[in-house]
């Protein structure tokens, strides 16, 4: 493994600035991870540049989702040089010491910054409607951290919400996956709700569980049509705590905001993931709140809010499912 780095803020290397709208008390992390640190696949055969015990504060960087081949001065006449190799930049893997298969990762984002551009496009042949957008579009933005908006035009603007598109654990396989479609380790889920202060909990499939992050994006609309969101250069602050003997029900990850439960299921069919979402909230309901399956199922008919998280990264969509923790009596 490599000798950790100073633990000193890289924030100026990508031009990052903080994006919470409250003030919170600092995390101060323990480990730093430049963005050199990396790979674009998942495999337990990767190996860490890091190992850190239950409880850690992290601070990782992550390039944009090209891996620098755009920048802020790219135009569309660079998209045509673009390759898909290098794409999902993933800063990692950190290994979590003790941890076993059948256990839980709990990943929770204390702090997420963003760098001063990014960029969002049209790759002919990517994205839900390939078929009728086939001509290539870049748009770059600068990202101000005074105002903390994406300036699509000059009347329309997004705030930035950002959040990490690919993070999750290694698979239980010497093969080299692509990065694209999201799976049961976590992946490509492209969910724009597991932002700043969410806990994301991931099964373990293999020792050390081997966590990794990137694809970071400025911000996303739920189903990232267009293939893209604002794809940007990040920096994470969170912290890796290990449960054992927890969730034994967990199949694929599933997070928690302070307002809210969360199950996700991928599929290649949306029907095929709503189906499974459906499921593993019905198990979560029964096993952490004392409902039988039946009266379970029709809670989630009553207080479940289904979602399509994402519909691109084939062959694979994302469904998610959230439940009020009022609802539940939780706060």
């Amino acid at each position: 493994m490599k000798t950790l780095i100073p633990i000193l803020s890289l924030s100026i290397l990508i031009g990052c600035q903080p994006i919470a709208e409250k003030v919170k008390p600092e995390v101060i992390p323990e480990y730093t991870l430049p963005s050199t640190h990396k790979h674009n696949k998942w495999s337990r055969t990767i190996a860490p540049v890091l190992s850190v015990p239950s409880g850690a504060i992290v601070e990782a960087f992550t390039e944009e989702a090209t891996d620098a081949q755009l920048n802020i001065n790219s135009t569309l006449e660079d998209m045509a040089s673009v390759s898909f190799d290098p794409i999902h930049p993933l800063t990692g893997p950190i290994y979590v010491e003790e941890a076993q298969p059948g256990d839980v990762l709990a990943v929770t984002m204390h702090k997420i910054e963003v760098g001063n551009w990014g960029w969002s496009a049209i790759f002919p042949g990517f994205g839900y409607l390939a078929d009728t957008y086939t001509e290539p579009r870049l748009k770059i933005f600068e990202i101000d951290s005074t105002d903390r908006l994406i300036h699509f035009s000059d009347k329309i603007k997004i705030p930035t919400r950002p959040f990490a598109g690919v993070m999750g654990v290694a698979p239980d396989t010497d093969s080299l996956l692509s990065t694209i479609p999201p799976r049961a380790n976590g992946g490509n889920m492209d969910d724009p709700n597991m932002v700043e202060g969410t806990t994301v909990y991931f099964p373990v499939f293999v020792e050390g569980a081997l966590f990794s992050i990137g694809d970071a994006h400025a911000v996303q609309g739920m189903g990232e049509v267009s293939g893209t969101a604002v794809e940007s250069p990040m920096r994470f602050v969170f912290e890796l705590k290990l449960l054992k003997g927890q969730k034994p029900y967990l199949n694929e990850p599933q997070y928690e905001t302070d307002d809210y439960y969360a199950v996700t299921a991928f599929g290649t069919t949306i029907d095929a993931a709503t189906k499974k979402a459906v499921k593993y909230m019905i198990e979560y309901l029964v096993n952490e709140h004392n409902l039988t399956e039946e009266d379970a199922y029709i809670l989630c008919s009553l207080a479940g809010d289904l979602k399509i998280a994402e519909v691109v990264d084939v062959p694979n969509m994302l469904v998610t499912m959230h439940i009020s923790k009022e609802v539940l009596g939780m706060k």
